[in-house]
């Protein structure tokens, strides 16, 4: 009886927090999905400019494991060292962190830097109902293995099993879940660190190797940083320019 008391004590501050930081992460939401789509516009094969002209805002080390974790769920990679309890190791090469999911979340131009910490936080509560409601402790719960740094200091989400971790995101991402929204500006912004390096400047990004532009087999550009197709489906030119084209190949 104890127990479930204690549950039910946890669950109520969970909610409290979870009604908290809803309110202020929304704030920022429509803003931040707006920018996103403005970075990374569907279709657009010529180069675009990077994200962010200065240094990243720094975020705590506990919201960077967090937010590293659900970042390599949706895009999973491996892992970067021996003891790496952020990325789960579930897919052989890089994932969405190796790509920049964190460096493009952070960046200055998004102005989500300041949600980051209770959007983490509220990933670690989810994590922490998943864990108790399915009997599944979190590996930051188990006795810590030898050589590795205690599991007791992992966030909640951090501390799930890869599994676990998918399953989770798959619930918050269902349609009509609450908090949908925020779960998937995150995805969303996963998925575009790994398939656009949207943070980045695209021709740089290719010449450099970034890691989803290389799996994709994103093609090098001209010397001049543009790209151009010599070779083309039809194997023939389909039209004229308009004689008012501008050089950088925009209608008159």
């Amino acid at each position: 009886m104890t127990g479930a008391l204690s549950r039910r004590a946890l669950s109520r501050r969970a909610l409290s927090r979870r009604a908290l930081s809803r309110r202020a992460l929304l704030r920022g939401l429509a803003a931040a999905v707006g920018a996103l789509y403005a970075v990374a516009p569907a279709g657009r094969a010529s180069a675009s400019p990077a994200l962010s002209a200065g240094p990243a805002l720094p975020v705590d080390p506990v919201t960077v494991a967090t937010l590293e974790a659900f970042a390599d769920t949706i895009v999973p990679g491996v892992k970067r060292y021996p003891g790496d309890h952020a990325l789960a190791g579930a897919a052989p090469g890089p994932g969405a962190v190796q790509a920049g999911a964190i460096t493009l979340l952070r960046a200055p131009e998004l102005g989500l830097t300041p949600l980051l910490p209770g959007l983490a936080g509220l990933l670690d509560v989810e994590a922490t109902g998943y864990a108790t409601t399915h009997g599944r402790p979190p590996l930051s719960l188990q006795p810590p293995l030898s050589l590795q740094p205690p599991l007791s200091l992992q966030p909640p989400f951090v501390g799930l099993r890869y599994a676990d971790r998918a399953a989770l995101a798959a619930d918050l991402l269902r349609p009509g879940t609450p908090d949908q929204k925020l779960w998937l500006l995150l995805a969303l912004v996963s998925a575009l660190a790994f398939d656009t390096a949207a943070h980045l400047h695209t021709p740089d990004a290719v010449r450099h190797g970034h890691p989803g532009l290389a799996h994709l087999r994103f093609p090098q550009p001209d010397a001049d940083g543009l790209w151009r197709y010599p070779r083309f489906s039809y194997q023939r030119t389909l039209a004229d320019p308009h004689p008012s084209t501008t050089p950088s190949g925009s209608p008159a």
